[in-house]
């Protein structure tokens, strides 16, 4: 019988699921990366959603492997080039939380523009105040995704009732412009932008992608949304910006000083300008939840079932 390693915790329905389809299930949460290489070799497949790097060593390592599920989307914590080399299935599931990140990113939108964080603080505390919290209607802005995969295209879709201009840019995809959006140019992004959202995976090209040169090329003062990855965005330079006023505010589910398992950031390692985000009224932050719903986690794990199933089937 096929084994499957299960190395982090998932939704019981795809224990189930492949369990149905003929394979043994194997769980071990505890081990370091290091003892359960030693034992890797005996498994046809292991599920992950991102305890620790899979890199060459631990590939190697995984001598008798077929596959990698990840249940999520990203899969910057895999060396899915090498994998490959090694005729390893790489198998994420963004299918399955495009609708949560969606209806998160346009919650976030909202917070932001309203001061809806902001104000329900000071009402708590006994402060009421009105001219203070005057906010921003998203009608008739323009609204810039970088990023047009299944978690841009579902943030344009939920934008789509309030008569907002949304413009996209995608650097390795065209020919998508629909009633939802219009596929743009990045000049276009950055002469047009009243708001801007990172919707793309975390890879050496996009490092560091929102830094101080590419802030100044848009015309105009913009609101930032990122529910991508944290080193998408470099932390000093929006720092800066929204000292400047370049950034008018910022919404952010993801953090650069997250560890790699994503479960926590060590307030011990915040530079000076990640506390002054986090003192900023104009700033919001939330902690990796974007995609993270009782929904999405049903989704996540039986979408991974299906592609694990049908490809081995």
């Amino acid at each position: 019988m096929k084994k499957i390693l299960f190395i982090d915790s998932t939704h019981p329905m795809l224990v189930q699921r492949l369990k149905e389809a003929g394979y043994e299930v194997d769980f071990d949460f505890v081990s370091s990366k290091q003892e359960i290489e030693k034992k890797i070799a005996s498994y046809f497949g292991i599920i992950i959603r991102s305890r620790f790097v899979i890199d060459k060593e631990f590939i190697d390592a995984a001598s008798a492997l077929h596959f990698i599920g990840r249940v999520g989307a990203g899969m910057e914590s895999i060396d899915v080039e090498y994998a490959k080399a090694k005729n390893i299935h790489c198998i994420s599931s963004p299918e399955g939380n495009r609708d949560a990140v969606g209806e998160h990113t346009l919650g976030l939108l909202l917070a932001l523009s309203n001061n809806i964080v902001k104000a329900s603080n000071e009402v708590k505390n006994g402060v009421w105040l009105r001219e203070e919290n005057r906010g921003f209607e998203i009608k008739g802005k323009t609204i810039a995704i970088i990023g047009y995969g299944n978690m841009g295209s579902a943030f344009a879709q939920r934008l789509s009732g309030f008569e907002s201009h949304v413009i996209a840019y995608d650097k390795y995809k065209t020919g998508f412009s629909s009633r939802y959006v219009e596929e743009v140019s990045m000049a276009d992004v950055f002469e047009q932008a009243d708001i801007l959202s990172f919707h793309v995976p975390y890879t050496q090209e996009t490092h560091y992608l929102f830094c101080e040169d590419y802030i100044q090329k848009f015309k105009k003062s913009i609101y930032l949304l990122n529910t991508s990855r944290g080193k998408v965005v470099k932390t000093d330079d929006l720092s800066d910006a929204l000292f400047s006023g370049k950034v008018l505010g910022a919404a952010l589910d993801v953090l650069e000083y997250e560890d790699i398992s994503l479960k926590n950031t060590s307030i011990s390692s915040w530079t000076d300008s990640m506390h002054y985000l986090a003192d900023s009224p104009r700033v919001i932050l939330t902690p990796h939840i974007a995609g993270w719903t009782k929904e999405s986690n049903i989704k996540l794990s039986t979408i991974i079932a299906d592609k694990v199933i049908d490809m081995f089937k």
